[in-house]
């Protein structure tokens, strides 16, 4: 995610680069065909072009709306992580205690371990459901060259490693369990409620805070249900696709009819002698075309840039500092004083 104010300038003029280039092209070999192979056809009335592009504005608009409405979900919803996470230490704490009928000399560390293993497992929940929902992504179906430099500079800051990232919290024989089945986030939370049961059972937890818990579970359940739901349905592929078409297609026209803008200064150009004469009166014709279509494409790719929050790009939700920042403060409620350094930026960027 980036989290400077301003929007990286080399980030935007990489965006543009290909665009501009290729609606500069085009639109020379248009002023080639009309002005010099005499294609008078080419000429279109802007007018009717101009009002497609007011079409196509209203319908990226609302694309664009639909994906930021998908990110800024999936960015509540791990605000909802980081707090139901200091809640559930909160509660672990408070209501995890001895057993009345335990032995006075029972060692207090007895009860401190069993508060540290609900805490361990809840962050290794929080760190599976961040590498499930980055395992696959459609970002990377087909990277470009710029997102493989990247990704293979920012490798060792993604923490993308599962036995790495859930070892410290888990016994080898769960952490093994889990990472056999299909949705390992679900079990863990499986396993906190046969925690509960188990802690009920031996006294020390009381049968209204366990009911109290379990309502924590339920809605650290439904968390991931809601993340599940923006990662396994994409935009609508109706929206996503005509919307892309719509803007090349908008992008092709465009020169057909700036040749009826700038017809003057082309009838000037033909007339003129010597190259640099024919070609530095249509340079504004260039000029105009590829900005427009600039525009277009930027907006265009801002949509489809946001559309997937949960992916590995540098436009998604920052589930590695979240993570990490769950895991400084529920540590740190259990009165551990070796924690973890806070997940740094690179560059502009947090993962």
């Amino acid at each position: 995610m980036i989290i400077e104010r301003r929007f990286p300038v080399t980030t935007m003029l990489r965006w543009a680069s290909r665009s501009v280039a290729l609606s500069a092209l085009w639109c020379a070999v248009v002023y080639v065909l009309y002005a010099k192979l005499g294609l008078s056809v080419l000429r279109v009335p802007f007018l009717p072009i101009a009002t497609v592009g007011t079409a196509v504005a209203f319908y990226v608009g609302f694309k664009n709306n639909a994906a930021y409405d998908r990110f800024w979900e999936g960015r509540k919803i791990w605000g909802g992580v980081v707090n139901a996470s200091r809640t559930w230490a909160t509660m672990v704490l408070a209501y995890v205690h001895s057993s009345p009928s335990a032995p006075s000399d029972v060692p207090r560390e007895h009860v401190d371990a069993l508060r540290r293993e609900l805490v361990y497992r809840h962050l290794a929940w929080v760190n599976a459901l961040r590498l499930q929902l980055r395992k696959t992504s459609r970002f990377f179906d087909n990277p470009t060259k710029w997102t493989r430099e990247r990704m293979a500079a920012h490798a060792d800051h993604m923490r993308n490693d599962w036995d790495k990232e859930l070892t410290p919290f888990l016994s080898a024989e769960e952490l093994a369990y889990v990472s056999a089945r299909a949705n390992p986030a679900t079990h863990l939370l499986s396993k906190q409620t046969e925690a509960l049961a188990a802690l009920r059972a031996d006294r020390h937890l009381d049968l209204f805070h366990q009911i109290e818990m379990m309502g924590l579970v339920r809605e650290l359940y439904d968390l991931q249900g809601r993340c599940e739901r923006i990662k396994n349905t994409p935009l609508p592929r109706q929206y996503a696709e005509f919307s892309r078409t719509f803007v090349r297609v908008f992008a092709f026209l465009v020169p057909f009819g700036l040749l009826d803008v700038f017809a003057t200064r082309i009838t000037e150009a033909t007339a003129a002698s010597g190259l640099v004469a024919q070609w530095l009166p249509v340079l504004p014709m260039i000029g105009a075309s590829s900005l427009v279509t600039w525009v277009f494409m930027a907006m265009e790719g801002i949509g489809d840039a946001s559309e997937d929050p949960f992916e590995r790009s540098m436009n998604d939700v920052p589930m590695n500092a979240l993570s990490r920042t769950i895991e400084i403060d529920l540590r740190e409620l259990l009165g551990e004083t070796e924690l973890p350094p806070k997940e740094t930026k690179i560059g502009n960027l947090m993962y």
